[in-house]
Formats: C-alpha cells, sequence, structure tokens
C-alpha cells in the first residue's frame, strides 16, 4: 500500500558517486550556462518509470509536472503550506467532506491526436490508481463521477482532509490519457504516450533528460524554451558544477549551504523549498537491552542534539522536537525532555543498568556519521558504551521489516530520516500499531495512536487537527523510543537572476521558473 514514502525515503537517504564530471570548482560565471532560452538543472537518476502508479517517487515527480496535467498544487501562505487550483481546471471545490466537483478548462489537447484533455481522463487516471503500487494515496477514493467532458465529481468513501495536498498535488494525483495507456498496454515506461503540458521530454539514459516546447500547448508560457537536467547522483558533484558554471540551479548539502549563507558566490541566491525531512535516532523497544523505559528516557537524557545541529549539520536544519514538520498543522515547538546527563545517569542507576554496550546503525554518508560520533561521545559521558555501524543505503532500509530477514531481531539503535508530504498524516501513517515490523521500527503499539490516526484524517476543522497531532507526538515520545534530531530544509543554489519553484517536499516544478 505504502510504495510512496517507502522510495521516497530511499531516495533522499541515498547518494551514488558518479565522480565530479571533470569540473573545477570556482565560482559561477554570470548569465544562465546555456543563455536565457535554455536552463541547465540537475537531476539525481534517469527516470525509469514515469507512470504515475508505479514509478519511484524522485525526479519522475519532477517530470509529470511538465508534461500532464495535475487539478491542484502546492503554495505557500505566511510560511504555512497549502493548495490552490491549477490552470487545468476551473472549478475545484469541496461541495461536503465526501464530494469534490471539478470542471477542466476547455481546449487542451492530449499529443500524439489523443484529442481534448476530458473529465473521463481524471476518472480513469485516480481509479487506475486505486490498483497501483501507490494506492495508499487513494484510499479514500471511492469513484469519479463524470457529469459531462468537461466536469465530474470526486466521490470520496470517507470524509480524508488532505486529499487535496497529499493526493492531488503530488506526483499520484497526475493524469494520464486513458485511450493512449490503454494503447501503450495498460501501464509506460520511459515514454510519456501523450502528453497536455508545456513541454515534451526526451531522455539519454546516464546522461540527461530534456524538456521543450510543446507546440501544442495552448496554455500558459512557461518561463525557458528548452530545460536540460543533467544526470549527477552525487549531490557534491553537482555544487561543483554550479560552482563551475555548468547548471544554473542545483540541490546544496548542509556543509555547502552553510558556507553560502556565510559568503554567497556573485550572482547567487538560495531558496528553501521547505523541511519536510524528520530525522530521529529511533530505539527498539522490544530489544531486551532496551526493554526498561527507564534506559530509553536516559538515552534521551543523554544526547546533546544541539551538538549535532552544529557540528553534523554546520547549524543549517531546524532543530526538531516531533515528525510534524515546519510549516504543517501539528509542529511541536518543544520536547518533553532535555539534555540532561545528570539525570541520565540517576535514570541507569534507577534500572539498575551499569556497563551498558549498544550498537547504533546509520546510513554511511557524512552528516549521519558524525551525528552518530556525537551521539556516540554522548552515551560514553553517562557510562553507555557504543558501536557505531555504518550501513549502505539496499540493507539501511531492509534492516528493520521482517519480510526482509533477521536483521530486525537484533536492531538496538539506529538514526533515521523520513520525508513526508505537506500533510501531517503523511508522518503519522507509519507508526501505527499495523506498521510494527515494516516501518515502526521501534516496535511499540497503543490504542490511543491508532484512534487518533484515523481521527485526524478525518477532521476537517484545523483546530482539532492540531491537537490530535501533537498528542499523536506526544504518545511516540513517552514510549521513550525517540530522540527527535532535525529537519534538513531542501535548498537549491541559483543565478540570482531567475526564481525557481519548487513543491514543499522538494520537487522542482520547471514550468514554474521564471527570469527574475
Amino acid at each position: 500500500m505504502k510504495r510512496t514514502t517507502t522510495t521516497r525515503r530511499t531516495f533522499l537517504g541515498t547518494t551514488a558517486a558518479i565522480g565530479a564530471m571533470g569540473l573545477m570548482p570556482g565560482w559561477p560565471t554570470a548569465g544562465f550556462a546555456q543563455g536565457g532560452g535554455t536552463l541547465r538543472l540537475r537531476i539525481d537518476g534517469d527516470n525509469n518509470v514515469l507512470d504515475p502508479g508505479y514509478m519511484v517517487g524522485g525526479t519522475e515527480v519532477e517530470a509529470q509536472k511538465q508534461c500532464l496535467p495535475f487539478l491542484a498544487e502546492y503554495v505557500q501562505e505566511g510560511g504555512t503550506f497549502t493548495w490552490r487550483p491549477t490552470y487545468y481546471v476551473t472549478k475545484l471545490e469541496q461541495r461536503d467532506p465526501t464530494h469534490i466537483d471539478f470542471e477542466l478548462t476547455d481546449g487542451l489537447m492530449w499529443s500524439n491526436g489523443y484529442g481534448m484533455l476530458k473529465a473521463s481522463d481524471v476518472k480513469f487516471s485516480f481509479e487506475r490508481m486505486k490498483e497501483s503500487d501507490w494506492s495508499g494515496y487513494f484510499d479514500a477514493l471511492d469513484h469519479v463521477e463524470v457529469t459531462g467532458d468537461l466536469t465530474g465529481t470526486i466521490v470520496l468513501n470517507k470524509p480524508f482532509a488532505p486529499f487535496q495536498m497529499v493526493t492531488l498535488c503530488h506526483g499520484p494525483g497526475a493524469i494520464v490519457c486513458e485511450q493512449a495507456v490503454k494503447d501503450a498496454g495498460g501501464t509506460f515506461t520511459v515514454d510519456f504516450p501523450a502528453i497536455c503540458g508545456p513541454y515534451t521530454y526526451k531522455a539519454t539514459p546516464g546522461q540527461r533528460a530534456v524538456f521543450e516546447l510543446n507546440p501544442e500547448w495552448t496554455g500558459p508560457a512557461p518561463g525557458f524554451e528548452r530545460v536540460e537536467c543533467n544526470v549527477i547522483t552525487e549531490v557534491k558533484a553537482a555544487e561543483l558544477a554550479y560552482d563551475a558554471g555548468e547548471l544554473d540551479c542545483t540541490e546544496l548539502g548542509s556543509d555547502t549551504l552553510a558556507r553560502y549563507i556565510k559568503e554567497m558566490p556573485a550572482d547567487t541566491a538560495v531558496t528553501t523549498a521547505g523541511e519536510l525531512q524528520y530525522m530521529w535516532m529511533g530505539m527498539n523497544t522490544e530489544h531486551p537491552k532496551l526493554q526498561d523505559i527507564r534506559v530509553r528516557r536516559a538515552i534521551q537524557h543523554a544526547v546533546d542534539v544541539d551538538t549535532i545541529l552544529a557540528g553534523a549539520y554546520s547549524g543549517t536544519t531546524t532543530k526538531s522536537h516531533g515528525i510534524i514538520c515546519p510549516g504543517l498543522l501539528g509542529q511541536r515547538h518543544e520536547s518533553g525532555y532535555s539534555y540532561d546527563p545528570a539525570k541520565a545517569r540517576a535514570l541507569l542507576d534507577e534500572a539498575g543498568v551499569s556497563g551498558l554496550e549498544l550498537t547504533l546503525r546509520t546510513l554511511n554518508n557524512q552528516e549521519r556519521m558524525l551525528a552518530a560520533q556525537i551521539i556516540q561521545a554522548n552515551l560514553a559521558a553517562v557510562g553507555i558504551t557504543v558501536k557505531v555501524l555504518p550501513v549502505d543505503s539496499g540493507p539501511f532500509w531492509e534492516m528493520g521489516q521482517e519480510s526482509k530477514g533477521d536483521t530486525w531481531q537484533e536492531l538496538e539503535m539506529w538514526i533515521m530520516r523520513f520525508g513526508t508530504t505537506p500533510d501531517p498524516y503523511e508522518a503519522t501513517q507509519w507508526f501505527v500499531s499495523s506498521q510494527v515490523g515494516i516501518w515502526n521500527w521501534e516496535r511499540w503499539t497503543d490504542e490511543e495512536y491508532d484512534r487518533l490516526y484515523n481521527e485526524g484524517i478525518a477532521e476537517t476543522d484545523e483546530g482539532k487537527r492540531r491537537e490530535i497531532y501533537l498528542r499523536m507526538q506526544e504518545i511516540m515520545e513517552n514510549t521513550g523510543a525517540y530522540v527527535w534530531i532535525n529537519h534538513e530544509p531542501e535548498s537549491y543554489a541559483h543565478h540570482d537572476t531567475i526564481t525557481i519553484n519548487a513543491a514543499p517536499s522538494g520537487e522542482l516544478n520547471y514550468r514554474r521558473f521564471s527570469k527574475a
């Protein structure tokens, strides 16, 4: 059901090096790498499956945004993320908790002779998603009722407050051409069978994806005639490419972001899309060494998160107090515990524990390893010996999954980061009781948490929803199984002569880039 964030997590956590493209560091030259008509960007890998139902969930979403219709899109208002209808609709209204009426813009055409974009395409696309790898986003969908060529109603089987934000704005909400997909055999991979957007798409595996103006597009013109997205899997290599003037925009790692903040390169601006990552150190509540909640609470008090933020992330990340990210309903601004080594030692004494030895597993990258080493030193100061075990991406994401082997039985502590969409529902779903052995690696269950999860989905009153998600995070923290660490930003360096557009989760939307 939940391939979405599973694979998005993998994208957020993985860095596969390809070298530095033969580039030498240096400040970028003024102007665009290819002149005003072409924009040069970076993608972190090939788009092997463009089909919204079976994609991985990384840069494929960026391609879909340029070539396929969406009913809604993200916007930010006063520091809070919300949504608005796109150009593709003249009406998108929630009539009641289970009915959303829409009317498509007239005259928008599919490529390859497939005719006009119709409400039947919306019906086909959304109902098809219920049987796809991303079906979890459509659990609340009952069906789409077509009332005319351009009009219809999305009918939900239950109130689902985040449907617009989580489903319609994100990649699973892409609309495909019914007849074109059927003619392609029911699914597609590296080519769109039909497009309805400002750009065409063509890719050279291992090198780049190119977007050029769609001659059949009658909607708003994009800011650039051509977009070249170069495959550069390593963030550091992309930073070098930007410094050498070979890219007009790239994602930044935390250390480079800190350097840019301190001394901004010439002709450069930095834009932060959002902070929709949440990182924590987790503990296995079922492991014999960690079954005593006093031991877990001692560890919470022993870890100096402020030192992690300064030492591993150069002060560029927001301190976390839970799983709800900045800008989202229900974000916490303080934790129920504090850095207090004396209290940690007292709790260990109360539990009768001494000479404790634990293993801390982490993805093998620079920031996580630095964070792990700081935690190692913190716990040594209260008498706990920690072995840091770096793990490559593939086996890391399988550690706590019972279906992947027996590693979950020996898990003790780990550093984890999940990515999310701009609604609190998305983050909370991974810790319900049914997720034990899948993504709830801490392996606790709580009836109140499960009940609140279902209430939060159906609740439309913002104040009540906020209280629900605040309480859910309090329940998580009270297990003693979490040390909240940070929310990493999705930050981009770009020429100050362009304005970029990105979803809060970081996906770039090239069609909404403009010349400043």
